[in-house]
């Protein structure tokens, strides 16, 4: 993105915006009028992981702060760069729970659709972003594969969308493959996971919406917030138009080092979740991805944040503290 062009966000649609995020740290940093001091250690860790942010979510960064929660979260460090031990390319296990190409079961009654390897956002914490998609995501004839395997399959009720970011597919895409599980009676849930209402909120129209809620299923949408500067009032709008929709919200974080890990935060972006009708599901241990061990919070730190919080807040407002482990039958709960 060139950043001597000012735009105005309503007169573009969410492609146009997207086309328009910023893609380099000198952008970025001259937007955020700060110093150039972190291009050249951008741009080795950029070449192993694209940099990517859609000009709506920089606007929420605080200009002139080099800390700033949000940029620390997007900003590519030379820190990915370095040797972190027990860090995989594949920390969770997809690969040894693919059971057909674009599917990933893991847990009983549940499947997993690698839709797009494409995001919005290339946060630099991903926990995928070593993750094979050219031998996942789904092409027409993959999707078909994948349909039929969770046809025959009858015991699968819930079908997760995931990638990247399900709503990244275009309209058309993603209708063709809502209308396909309409026709499967034993999928009583489509649950999608996407960080896109967070960042990109002006994706959420009246096209997607009416594909949301054409069919018969449940619609449960897992949002990815992690603070609470990212809750625009964009994103407010986005989330209410989600509501009044009957789409059940949720919220799954990750607990980051010098982004959100101390009690405050967590139970200030608790409190502005379900001020805007989402409740906190999950905050998540860090996956050990490959270029991600700056972020990590050891397990005995997000105890002690969890007893803190959980002593501030009503127990519905108190996420469960969760960590995946590759070939468990569930996600593992360390503290609720």
């Amino acid at each position: 993105m060139n950043s001597r062009q000012p735009l105005q966000l309503h007169q573009l649609d969410w492609q146009e915006q997207l086309a328009k995020a910023f893609t380099n740290a000198t952008d970025l940093l001259n937007f955020l009028n700060l110093s150039q001091d972190h291009t050249q250690s951008s741009k080795p860790a950029s070449r192993e992981f694209a940099m990517r942010i859609p000009l709506s979510y920089a606007e929420c960064m605080k200009k002139g702060n080099p800390d700033d929660p949000l940029l620390r979260q997007v900003l590519p460090t030379a820190d990915e760069l370095k040797f972190f031990p027990g860090f995989l390319s594949d920390p969770v296990g997809d690969l040894d729970a693919a059971k057909s190409t674009g599917v990933i079961q893991k847990y009983h009654g549940r499947v997993l659709l690698i839709t797009t390897g494409g995001c919005a956002i290339n946060c630099r914490y991903c926990f995928r972003r070593n993750f094979p998609y050219s031998e996942f995501q789904m092409s027409k004839s993959k999707q078909a594969e994948a349909i039929s395997y969770i046809k025959t399959n009858s015991d699968i009720n819930e079908v997760i969308l995931s990638g990247g970011d399900p709503l990244l597919l275009n309209d058309a895409r993603l209708g063709l493959l809502f209308d396909e599980l309409s026709k499967i009676s034993h999928v009583k849930r489509i649950r999608i996971h996407s960080r896109i209402p967070i960042v990109l909120p002006s994706r959420i129209t009246h096209q997607l919406l009416d594909i949301l809620t054409r069919v018969p299923q449940q619609i449960i949408m897992v949002l990815h917030c992690n603070h609470t500067n990212e809750i625009s009032p964009a994103v407010m709008t986005a989330c209410s138009k989600l509501k009044q929709n009957h789409i059940h919200l949720f919220n799954q974080a990750v607990l980051l080092k010098g982004i959100n890990d101390n009690a405050r935060q967590i139970c200030q972006l608790s409190e502005k979740l379900f001020a805007n009708s989402i409740i906190p599901y999950y905050l998540h241990l860090l996956d050990k991805a490959t270029g991600t061990g700056h972020f990590e919070v050891g397990e005995q730190q997000a105890l002690t944040i969890m007893k803190e919080v959980k002593a501030t807040l009503p127990g519905y407002l108190v996420p469960k503290l969760a960590r995946e482990k590759p070939g468990a039958s569930s996600k593992s709960v360390l503290f609720f």
